[in-house]
């Protein structure tokens, strides 16, 4: 089954035929107003292992733990025959949302993604002293994606002082821990972490995600959804190379936000370009997709049903969900560009 995933993924067909816009499609009518990116979610093999994880080495707090399944779950994750365990992880303000498909079950991530991949997708988590979640990281033996901790140059002004580390879970799922010097970042994640001694791990600042054209990208997620553009960078160097595990990194990062919640950073990496495009029969069930959940009017997801070419429809229509046990009573999946799950959703 991985080889299938890698071999589709491979496979250098036709923006028409893949479903998905070309790098040069222009911006069209559709407009909607997210109003909040309210979780990141990723599909797992096996629940119980990952709670394991996600609360053991990392301090996740359970929030919610439902099983679904039947016609509304289908159409909106777009996978017949769908029974789902679905859980809620909160760490600070934000919150990580965890799928395992008991039926049917999905394939792997393939065991050699790499952080160019279009695939890729990560969580940054931000700590407040990275020597300390390092060492916990070790003590419960987690995977490493970078070769250890790298503090990024002072020459980067934008980036000059941040500590990162990428790890990944026990479904290869790449994860980054994140620590901001003084003036950088977010100011929450200084007050948070002034005086913190035992609160090590402090929350989520943002998903990350690798795009191959960073206009394409930014006609969906800024003028189709409605995120504003809060900072872009260029960063290389073999701090970089380290930090993401590919030789020769040049790496143009834009960051997007909505008036609330978790930030989407666009990650397109100029050098080198032979990062593999997403599967084209990915579907939500295999263990390579993650999927942002977004908050808008109602109103606003019957525009999404319009003809497009910034993104690609994977609910075939807006899934009205029953006594709402998600947060939400209508909703449906799309994928942008790249073929990032985005599940946009109403109240």
């Amino acid at each position: 089954m991985r080889n299938t995933l890698l071999l589709a993924g491979l496979l250098l067909a036709a923006p028409a035929l893949l479903g998905r816009p070309p790098a040069s499609a222009a911006s069209n009518s559709v407009s909607v107003a997210v109003a909040a990116v309210d979780t990141v979610g990723m599909t797992v093999a096996n629940m119980d292992r990952s709670l394991e994880f996600y609360t053991g080495a990392l301090p996740f707090q359970k929030e919610y733990d439902l099983e679904l399944a039947g016609r509304p779950w289908e159409q909106l994750e777009g996978v017949f025959g769908a029974r789902l365990r679905v859980v809620g992880l909160r760490l600070g303000d934000e919150r990580l949302e965890l799928t395992e498909y008991l039926t049917p079950k999905g394939r792997p991530v393939p065991a050699d993604s790499r952080g160019n991949d279009r695939w890729f997708q990560h969580i940054a988590i931000i700590v407040h002293d990275m020597d300390r979640a390092y060492a916990h990281l070790r003590e419960h033996g987690i995977a490493h994606a970078s070769t250890e901790p790298q503090r990024l140059p002072d020459w980067n002004p934008g980036a000059g002082g941040i500590k990162a580390f990428y790890f990944r879970d026990p479904d290869g799922h790449f994860l980054e821990i994140l620590e901001f010097p003084p003036g950088k970042g977010d100011p929450k994640w200084q007050r948070a972490g002034a005086g913190a001694s035992d609160n090590l791990f402090l929350g989520l600042d943002h998903t990350a995600i690798v795009v191959g054209d960073t206009d394409a990208s930014l006609a969906f997620y800024r003028d189709t959804l409605g995120l504003r553009v809060v900072g872009q960078g260029e960063n290389y160097g073999v701090e970089q190379e380290h930090l993401n595990n590919v030789f020769g990194v040049r790496l143009h990062i834009t960051t997007l936000r909505a008036a609330h919640g978790t930030g989407v950073e666009l990650l397109e990496y100029r050098a080198p370009r032979d990062g593999r495009p997403t599967p084209i029969d990915l579907k939500a069930n295999d263990l390579a997709h993650w999927q942002i959940t977004m908050h808008a009017q109602a109103a606003d997801l019957q525009a999404l049903l319009q003809p497009s070419r910034l993104f690609a429809l994977v609910s075939p229509d807006i899934t009205t969900i029953d006594r709402a046990p998600l947060g939400f009573s209508r909703g449906l999946l799309v994928r942008d560009p790249d073929g990032h799950g985005v599940r946009v959703v109403a109240r």
